[in-house]
């Protein structure tokens, strides 16, 4: 059995699922916009973070490091206790793919916005404006 270090147990108790900083950084880019949303649906397969009815849409913000950004230098895989974190990194990777997958077979378009892009706003707006200019 593996000893838990009290310091890891409360960082990592602290973090997040809903309401991340990112997840709000977007939520009011597109309220900015003018275009209303609901959150965290959960009726509708892996839970996106934004969705948007009317217009079919739904907005998943993901974290690079949980959600394994490919090429992006805040994705990387700790060094300790590896036999750990690669199945449940790839776990969460494929459980994203599946409810993808699963909303765009009923007929929802799904956007994925990354962490890194709500870090730079010039970023974050010209994502939204590809998002937004596809209606």
């Amino acid at each position: 059995m593996v000893e838990i270090d009290p310091k890891r147990s409360l960082q990592m108790s602290r973090i997040r699922s809903a309401d991340t900083k990112p997840e709000i950084l977007v939520r009011r880019a597109i309220h900015a916009r003018g275009f209303r949303f609901r959150l965290q649906r959960r009726d509708l397969p892996g839970r996106p973070d934004i969705v948007l009815p009317r217009h079919r849409l739904a907005i998943f913000v993901h974290g690079c490091f949980w959600h394994q950004h490919q090429g992006c230098k805040l994705a990387s895989t700790p060094k300790t206790r590896q036999d750990y974190w690669e199945p449940k990194l790839a776990g969460n990777v494929e459980r994203d793919a599946r409810a993808v997958g699963a909303l765009e077979a009923m007929g929802w378009r799904v956007q994925v916005i990354w962490e890194c892009d709500t870090r730079k706003p010039d970023r974050l707006a010209a994502r939204l404006d590809a998002i937004f200019s596809k209606e």
